[in-house]
């Protein structure tokens, strides 16, 4: 008797790509792909933690599936829900157990916690689209800003072997893939674990040195912080002919005049940039450890727009981050009129378990206040956008 699989995603595209390398492993294994959870006979749930709700949607999903389950099993048949994604990587690096003590208390009819990190690239992805191929170029991230979840989700960042991107890229092209989508939670520090790893083969170096792929050294506060292969990576997957080229997520303090200019250059990479810039004001940027002031990251999207006169910027803005104050969020709204965004995704701060802001910052501002700063933000900025849609 063959098993039915389903799989449900949470979450960004990063994890939608994960979850096409699961669909590859359940077919590899004689699965067969059905639309619903009611039609299979294994569940696999890839789940997201960057917000409390997105947390509590996983919760009520796999209580809801209690009921087929406990149906399916009445009739004979097998029903495994399997729990992977963000939240078993964070219990996963939870020491201390509780997370998944709680977590096998919050889902008691899930069968298998399974950590995503063993879902490798064996296998081709089983694409959910036939005109966008997602390829993930790193995962995990080094940064920890103090309000996020990733780093504790997914670890520190590892950079995929470059010529195993490329390679990726050019099969995906040949089958007929129209575009493609680079993915990571800092896209454009990709491959420093490469160049700065002791470990490193020494083939590795030559290989570089006779492909005349250089390091690009992201300038942060005058000084040279990490080096990059971004850019070059880029160029590469550009040039080999996809209609359009597009990556996410990027960090503004590795973004740099290598990689304007790469976009520049080749016309088929994205001319929509998302480059978010959380707060205004540099006591919150602090607070949040991102490693910019708000001067710098103007001076960035003044550099950007200068390179690509069509390019377009969108970006992220919290309020009501921990301690925010009325004026220090007058400088968010003023940083929001001197630059021109085409769309902001303004989120209200929620505490998240296991980040530094929850284990040593008050969440300190009324629920009203948040609110208040969102509307407003949302009308200085999307107005346009709303108008355009």
């Amino acid at each position: 008797m063959s098993i039915n699989y389903y799989i449900h995603t949470f979450g960004c595209q990063q994890n939608a790509a994960d979850s096409e390398r699961i669909a590859a492993y359940c077919e590899s294994a004689g699965m067969r792909r059905v639309e619903t959870a009611e039609l299979a006979n294994y569940v696999v749930i890839n789940t997201c933690m960057i917000r409390e709700s997105a947390e509590n949607r996983v919760y009520g999903l796999v209580n809801n599936l209690k009921t087929i389950k406990e149906k399916k099993i009445k009739n004979g048949e097998q029903y495994t829900i399997v729990i992977t994604g963000c939240m078993v990587g964070m219990a996963v690096r939870d020491k201390t157990g509780k997370l998944t003590e709680l977590f096998k208390k919050r889902m008691p009819a899930a069968d298998i916690f399974l950590p995503i990190d063993e879902t490798g690239f064996e296998l081709k992805p089983l694409r959910s689209t036939d005109k966008t191929a997602l390829i993930p170029i790193t995962h995990g991230c080094n940064n920890f800003c103090s309000f996020c979840v990733v780093p504790y989700t997914r670890g520190r960042e590892v950079s995929r072997p470059y010529q195993q991107i490329v390679n990726e890229a050019m099969k995906a092209h040949k089958e007929g893939f129209t575009e493609v989508l680079l993915l990571g939670q800092n896209v454009n520090s990709y491959g420093s674990d490469l160049v700065l790893s002791k470990n490193q083969p020494r083939e590795f170096t030559e290989w570089l040195e006779r492909k005349k792929i250089k390091p690009v050294y992201v300038k942060h506060l005058g000084k040279s912080r990490i080096p990059t292969l971004f850019p070059q990576l880029l160029e590469d997957i550009a040039k080999i002919g996809f209609k359009k080229v597009d990556f996410i997520s990027s960090n503004p303090w590795d973004f740099s005049d290598e990689l304007i200019h790469t976009i520049r250059n080749n016309p088929n990479i994205t001319r929509t940039l998302h480059l978010a810039v959380q707060s205004g004001d540099d006591a919150v940027l602090k607070r949040m450890n991102r490693w910019y002031t708000s001067q710098e990251y103007i001076s960035l999207h003044k550099r950007i727009k200068d390179s690509i006169p069509d390019v377009k910027i969108t970006t992220d803005i919290i309020v009501g981050f921990c301690g925010e104050t009325d004026k220090e969020f007058e400088n968010t709204v003023r940083l929001c009129e001197t630059v021109t965004f085409d769309r902001a995704f303004i989120s209200i701060y929620s505490n998240r378990r296991g980040t530094h802001a929850f284990k040593y910052f008050q969440d300190d501002i009324p629920h009203e206040v948040k609110e208040r700063r969102w509307r407003m933000l949302d009308r200085l900025v999307n107005s346009r956008y709303y108008n355009s849609v």
